[in-house]
Parts: C-alpha cells; structure tokens; sequence
C-alpha cells in the first residue's frame, strides 16, 4: 500500500485515521472515568476544605485513596480551587502538553521534518497506546513526570547541565520511581547533577513535612513500603518483575532481590556505554525500563517510560521492530489472561508487557540516537562537500618519485542517519477487564490514616 504523496490526499488518510482511533478508544478499550484524578481532587478538596488528613481520604464506594509522598498533594493544592470537571479539562490540558513537550525532545527533529502529516500521524499512534490511553483515562501524572525527567535529558544532551537535575528532583518528588534517573546520573559520573536532583527531591520533601508533619510521619514510616495499599501484585496489570513471580505464586523475596539485581546489574552496564557514547536518550530510555521492571509495582498506565525506547528504536534505523513492539502495547493482549494466567499460555501471555519490556533492555541500540544534535546530513551527494584527502585511501609509492598532487576524492553519498518517524501501531483486541482500577477486592480498614487497603497509585 502506497501512502498518498498529496495534501488532498494526506488529509483525507489522516480523518479516516483520525475517524478510526476515535471509534475504537470509545467503544474498545476500558475508560477508567478519571478514577485517579478523583482520588487526588478528593484528597486535596478533603484536606483543604473539610480537615481532612491526606490518607484518610477514600473515594466513596471504594478502598481506594492517595498513595503518593506528602509532596505530591503539596503540589496539588491548585485543585482545592477547581471543580472537579475542571480539573480534568486542566489535567487533560497539562498532559497534551506535556506530551507535546517529551515528542519534542524525544523526536522533535523528524516531526519537523514530515511537518503537520508527520504530527497528526504521531498523533493517531499515540492515540492507540495502551500505557498513554489509560494515563489519560485515569487522568494519571505519568506523562507529567515523564516530562520532567526529558527536561534533564535534554539539558544533558545539549551541553547545558547547570540546571540538570531539577526535573528529576521533582519527579521523584512527587512520585518514587523517577528516583532511579538520581542513579543513572551517578553511573554517568554527573555528580554535580545528581547532587541538584537529590537536594531538590529533599527540600520539597521537607517543604511537605513542613506543611504536613502528620501525614509526613505517616507515609515515611508506614505507607511507603506497605504495597497492599496500592493493589494485588499478582493483578494482571502489574507488569512488573513482581507481578510475574506473584502470578506464578513464587512469594520468596530473595528470589525477586536476585532478578533485581541481575535487571541493574543490565541496566549499569548498558548505562554507562550509552553516556560513553554521548547517547542520552538511550540511557535515559534503559532507566525507565528498568525502573519498571524493579518496581514492586508497575501497572500498565506506568509504562509510559517506555516511550523513549520506541524512539532510539526508530532513530536507530529499525522503524519495523518499534512498530511491531509498539502495536502489541497497543493490543492490551494482557487483559486475555484477566481471569486465569495460569499454564504455559498464561506465563507467556499475561507477561506479554514484561518481556517487551526485558527484550528493550537487552536489545536496545546504543549510540546511535545522537544523530539530531550533529550536524544534518545533506539529502543528495551533490550538496556534499568534498572529502578531505587524509581521509581518502593512501597509495604509499614506493619509488621515492615525486608524485602530482592527488586530486580530491569523488563525492561519497550520505551516510546512513539514525532518523526516523514513529510508525503507526496495529490495530488493538478488545479487552474484557474489571472496572477495578487496580484489580483490588480488600475491604477497607478501619484504622485511620494507617489503613493497609490498597488505593489509587
């Protein structure tokens, strides 16, 4: 199939296009009706106007309430002036923009390239991805973090480090994962940059000890290791290196510590030849692959941290196995296994998000996403300038004679570049899931602030 070279024509595949995702996000996939936004508006509407403390708060009719550090609700104070629906056209528009903003840094070079086609296209892919579907259905701070970790990326990338390491400060913040982009800044030997995200991370911690001493004490002491109050970690949707030992009923923690450590062990090694490399985007793609692998907990929403990888694939000129993995994330295969994951089909299949996931970090091209920061490559040998003679093959003559001068060597024609656009993603299965947004059945407890029941993560 021939894709249209007109712009009559390109426009009318993008409305189809466009006409289809819109058919199948309504109809397909499971809508999470904002669940975790109104987890966080209920968490702030209750402390601020109510007196209530931040994890007392439960949605009512559920188990389910703020599981993020004290930090997190600190910056969600604006939500104590907002509706509920206006807060989700507010977190509805932060995240388009902060996706726009992680496209840019990620693949700004070949979406300007391919111009308004490219994006709409861009657009119509990302619309399909089940990990970006269910961030947005949730109303989730994924892509947000993910923004700001990219911030730091770019900074790296582009030589202007002073301020590397804000974003990730506070990421982590706000949330523990983006905590391991502090570790890939130590492999790579930025200690000043760690230094800043770490001592960011640590003043707005203590900000929201300031604020919330209470809640502070409690989550520091309490919450934060206690993985019941987020969800059953055999739950299809934790697509982590625990959720496949949970599915499989290995509940020995020393056999989880060994895989983990086996997974970083990876992940140090691969790191630091990416930064020897010059290869920012690939280390910090090989982080967030890792952080969802070692995760105790990785529902699918958090692979968002995935998007980086299917960039460095496409750049690194292998635009057909980015597409391949990139529609079997779209599929929410996974959710075939809802039920029982039980047998040989269940390890493999209710798994299918792990070992794309574990395939990345092995596999993942290394070196070869630095392409946009040098100079672009002429499109034809004739805007070449010539090659310098030192560069050219030699002829050492052995006559002594003196020879006339060599005369420049012919044009050679452009070298192969890492660019690329993202390609589009098949067509998804539909799922048969809960409406449990984290596939919990506890009930409630009754001691306050202190409970064990799972809530929104």
């Amino acid at each position: 199939m021939r894709l249209p070279r007109t712009d009559p024509g390109r426009l009318a595949l993008v409305l189809v296009l466009a006409a289809a995702v819109t058919a199948f996000t309504a109809t397909v996939p499971l809508l999470r009706d904002w669940f975790d936004l109104r987890v966080y508006h209920g968490t702030v509407d209750s402390w601020i106007h109510h007196g209530g403390r931040i994890y007392d708060y439960r949605v009512p009719g559920t188990a389910y309430g703020f599981t993020y550090p004290p930090f997190a609700a600190v910056a969600m104070l604006p939500m104590s002036l907002l509706g509920l629906h206006a807060a989700v056209a507010v977190a509805l528009l932060l995240n388009l923009a902060a996706l726009g903003f992680a496209l840019h840094v990620l693949a700004g070079g070949a979406l300007r390239r391919h111009g308004w086609y490219g994006c709409a296209l861009a657009a119509c892919a990302l619309a399909l991805f089940e990990p970006l579907r269910d961030t947005l259905s949730f109303g989730q701070v994924n892509i947000l973090l993910l923004a700001l970790v990219l911030l730091d990326c770019r900074l790296l990338a582009t030589g202007r480090s002073r301020w590397a390491g804000v974003g990730i400060g506070l990421a982590a913040a706000i949330k523990l994962t983006p905590a391991a982009f502090i570790g890939l800044l130590l492999v790579a030997g930025r200690r000043r940059a760690a230094a800043v995200a770490t001592a960011v991370a640590l003043a707005a911690t203590a900000l929201a000890a300031w604020i919330v001493p209470d809640a502070s004490r409690f989550y520091w002491t309490h919450a934060m290791g206690d993985t019941t109050r987020i969800g059953r970690l055999d739950y299809v949707s934790n697509q982590s290196l625990q959720g496949v030992l949970a599915r499989l009923d290995l509940t020995d923690r020393a056999v989880w510590a060994v895989l983990v450590l086996m997974v970083l062990g990876v992940w140090a090694v691969r790191t630091r030849r990416a930064v020897g490399a010059g290869d920012w985007t690939a280390a910090f793609a090989l982080t967030g692959l890792t952080a969802c692998l070692v995760s105790p907990i990785t529902w699918v929403h958090h692979l968002v941290w995935l998007l980086p990888s299917f960039a460095v694939l496409v750049r690194a000129g292998h635009p057909r196995v980015a597409g391949g993995l990139y529609a079997l994330l779209c599929t929410s295969v996974v959710w075939l296994w809802f039920d029982d994951a039980s047998g040989v089909d269940g390890f493999l299949g209710s798994n299918t998000y792990v070992w794309i996931t574990l395939a990345l970090l092995l596999r993942l091209p290394i070196g070869q996403s630095c392409a946009d920061r040098s100079t672009p490559l002429p499109r034809s040998a004739s805007d070449m300038a010539p090659a310098p003679i030192p560069a050219a093959p030699a002829i050492a003559h052995a006559s002594g004679q003196p020879t006339a001068p060599t005369p420049p060597a012919p044009p050679r024609g452009p070298a192969s570049a890492a660019t690329g656009s993202f390609t589009g993603p098949g067509l998804g299965l539909a799922r048969k899931a809960s409406s449990d947004p984290t596939g919990s059945t506890r009930p409630a407890a009754p001691n306050p602030q202190s409970s064990s029941s799972p809530a929104s993560s």
